[in-house]
């Protein structure tokens, strides 16, 4: 199966993968569903998060708590964002101001090496569609 999209109602669909896990997908501002572009800011966020949390749990500790937020810039009427901002909130209270710069680093090294979406967002790659001739 593979992922798939698939439509449920008027402006409503829900995407799936084949470990059983759905998100539902709309217009924006349909109630209870992500628009597609907030879903691509999602991916850049949580990809950031997923790749940083070793990282952040060795240094901060196993049970830290974090967040990671994301907002877009995008022209009044355009049809594509034109940046995508990604910031953690961490609580480095407890590191010096050395170790807090070198967890930093460190996160920010390995988004840029590793974080499959941030790097496909910034290296930008063709989109092919298909649809049915017959």
């Amino acid at each position: 199966m593979g992922l798939e999209v698939q439509r449920d109602g008027k402006h409503s669909f829900v995407g799936r993968n084949e470990r059983g896990a759905e998100v539902r997908l709309g217009r924006n501002g349909a109630e209870g569903a992500f628009s597609p572009a907030e879903l691509l800011q999602i991916a850049a966020a949580g990809c950031s998060a997923v790749t940083a949390e070793e990282l952040i749990t060795r240094r901060v500790g196993e049970d830290a708590k974090f967040r990671v937020t994301v907002n877009a810039d995008r022209r009044e009427g355009a049809s594509e964002l034109d940046a995508v901002h990604v910031a953690f909130d961490v609580d480095v209270s407890t590191l010096t101001a050395d170790q807090r710069e070198a967890l930093a680093g460190a996160v920010d090294r390995a988004i840029e090496r590793l974080c499959t979406v941030s790097r496909t967002l910034k290296k930008g790659i063709p989109v092919t569609e298909e649809f049915p001739a017959a």
